[in-house]
């Protein structure tokens, strides 16, 4: 049967060949409209034959391949090529590629990043933002910044990209992109401390750590079963097959001109392709990451991020949808963003879990652990409070915020995460305290909720100490710690002897993406010096003393005066002390939201989180 079928298709093709025009087809399915060249010569006319006769025949020795049943003596080649076939059908049929979004979706997705009235200046900032490594060799591990706006999204990229590198390079060789928890399993945080030679990274190592990272990043927001990649008509195809500099070509002469100023112009150049498989949406991204590189990879991933997530979950997870993601009038990145990029989901707090307003309305945060965390200045000037889902991230990684600028927070070593008795003890209380602390991260408790507390922690307070802080109708937590560290352990307090408990010294490096002019670091040219354009990676050490407060402690207030003729409280005192006195800057303060007691110090140009 299969042989007389293709005897008909030859014979049609070789009636076709020898017209001029070809016939109605037999099927009523639509075909190509694409016209047959017409049979000019007798000669032509029999090279045309053959040539039909040769695919007839290909084609019934690839059907005849199909159902014949494998055989035992099959070439290592033919297996390789079945194999190939299966893992392509099996794509074709997990991945949608190059859909357009309909006119609704690119109207919502429009409205809800940049809203209605965004200005040209902002689009703009989010339209020439590549994702790009520094090419310093100092910072050549760090993403480079030179719009304002787009921070918040190359900050948790590059957290990202610092976990795989640092805490994962025997991963980097591998092609499949491991989920989380399959990483987790593999390492002991608490017993590795990454190499800090930075500049040692191979550029293929840092590619597949950005790939793994947006990977990661985008099944993340997809809750682990799908990530949605979003690319550009104009480039996604023209630069498959090109090589090295040749796709940076490409790239930039197709987006010469290219702008976008509303949801019809992004309609018009969008293509998104879907993924459940995190294998080939790694190699995907591993084949886009030259678009991801160009000017419009920063908004890519956002979008990218955004439709993994779903809009219609983006919108529900936020307390106010009615603003944009994208803040006027600067054009940063809000919240929302950052923590859809941290962890999956677009809530517009810091806190853990859901803060009950009553009446069935709810503030949403942060309801899970995880991979890398978030620090803000904003915490310290009391604006808010962070979680410790987000404070006590599974590696020593932070994103930090200041009221304009995201930049990122890392140790090489993991034990830094380890709590020690006096911030255990601390966690525990604490814990106990936010989840009864409905004043918006104010840090005050009703009395009733407080009782609850001790309950909770096994605090046994003297009547005259309970009476104290109830007095006023509600208990802030600053007195409450202080009544705690002053309290005997066999009450449930914290009350130390030995004045040592709590004391840690360990490195954190500040990493700043914006490229700035670095005078330390300027070139000598026959003009004179020429300053360098560079991101900012500075070390820090930092001292966290054994007292509570950094002012007894500076005041030498470990000793008291009666037990000035002790030697050994001496000892203990001069060891405790940081081995510089403490510098300051706004980084500092945030430091200290993770680490209450910690002074910094750090050599050359202060850390800038702005």
């Amino acid at each position: 049967m299969a042989d007389q079928q293709e005897e008909e298709d030859l014979r049609m093709a070789l009636r076709m060949s020898m017209q001029n025009s070809p016939p109605e087809p037999k099927r009523s399915k639509p075909r190509d409209t694409a016209i047959l060249p017409a049979a000019t010569t007798p000669e032509e006319s029999r090279q045309l034959q053959r040539e039909l006769m040769a695919a007839a025949a290909e084609k019934r020795v690839l059907a005849a391949a199909k159902a014949a049943p494998p055989s035992s003596s099959q070439s290592k080649n033919e297996r390789s090529g079945d194999f190939e076939m299966k893992e392509a059908e099996k794509k074709a049929k997990e991945v949608n590629l190059g859909n357009e979004l309909s006119d609704k979706e690119a109207h919502q997705l429009f409205a809800m990043v940049f809203g209605t009235g965004v200005s040209k200046d902002i689009l703009a900032q989010w339209s020439n933002q590549g994702i790009r490594f520094s090419p310093d060799p100092e910072t050549s591990m760090g993403l480079v910044q030179h719009e304002g706006g787009p921070c918040g999204v190359l900050a948790t990229i590059q957290a990202f990209v610092l976990k795989h590198l640092l805490f994962f390079p025997d991963e980097l060789g591998k092609v499949a992109a491991n989920m989380p928890q399959n990483l987790n399993s593999r390492r002991s945080k608490s017993q590795y401390v990454a190499s800090n030679n930075f500049s040692a990274f191979t550029e293929d190592a840092k590619a597949r750590a950005l790939v793994k990272s947006m990977s990661e990043m985008l099944f993340l927001c997809g809750n682990n079963k799908r990530a949605v990649i979003a690319t550009l008509s104009v480039i996604s195809h023209g630069i498959e097959g090109s090589e090295g500099s040749s796709k940076d070509v490409i790239i930039a002469q197709a987006l010469e001109g290219l702008s976008i100023e509303s949801a019809s112009d992004l309609q018009k150049v969008l293509r998104v392709d879907r993924y459940t498989s995190p294998t080939s949406a790694f190699k995907r991204l591993e084949a886009m990451i030259p678009i991801f590189q160009s000017r419009m990879g920063a908004l890519l991933f956002l979008i990218s991020a955004l439709l993994s997530r779903g809009l219609d979950c983006v919108q529900a997870d936020r307390d106010d949808p009615s603003q944009p993601l994208v803040t006027a009038p600067f054009g940063h990145a809000s919240q929302e963003i950052v923590n859809l990029l941290l962890c999956g989901q677009a809530v517009p707090n810091v806190f853990d879990g859901r803060m009950d307003l009553g009446g069935g309305m709810f503030l949403k945060g942060i309801s899970t652990s995880v991979e890398v965390g978030f620090l803000t200045l904003l915490e310290s000037l009391n604006f808010c409070k962070v979680g410790q889902n987000l404070k006590c991230p599974k590696w020593p990684i932070w994103v930090v915020g200041s009221e304009s600028h995201y930049t990122v927070l890392f140790a090489l070593d993991t034990a830094v995460q380890d709590e020690n008795e006096l911030e255990e003890r601390e966690s525990q209380i604490r814990k106990a305290f936010d989840a009864q602390d409905q004043s918006g991260g104010g840090g005050f408790i009703s009395v009733e909720a407080f009782h609850q507390v001790l309950r909770e922690t096994s605090i046994r307070l003297p009547s005259e100490k309970l009476d104290s802080l109830c007095n006023s109708g509600f208990i802030v937590w600053s007195e409450f710690w202080q009544v705690i560290l002053d309290l005997d352990k066999n009450l449930g307090g914290l009350k130390d002897s030995t004045g040592q408990m709590g004391r840690k010294i360990f490195d954190l490096y500040h990493f700043n993406g914006i490229a700035k002019s670095d005078l330390n670091g300027s070139q000598a040219t026959t003009e004179g010096e020429t300053p360098v354009q560079r991101p900012r990676l500075t070390k820090l050490r930092v001292s966290v003393p054994p007292r509570w407060t950094p002012e007894e402690f500076m005041a030498d207030a470990a000793v008291a005066p009666g037990n000035a003729g002790s030697e050994s409280s001496q000892k203990d005192a001069e060891v405790a002390k940081p081995e510089q006195p403490p510098q300051h800057a706004p980084l500092a303060d945030c430091i200290r939201t993770r680490w209450p007691r910690a002074v910094c110090n750090w050599i050359g140009d202060p850390p800038s989180i702005v």
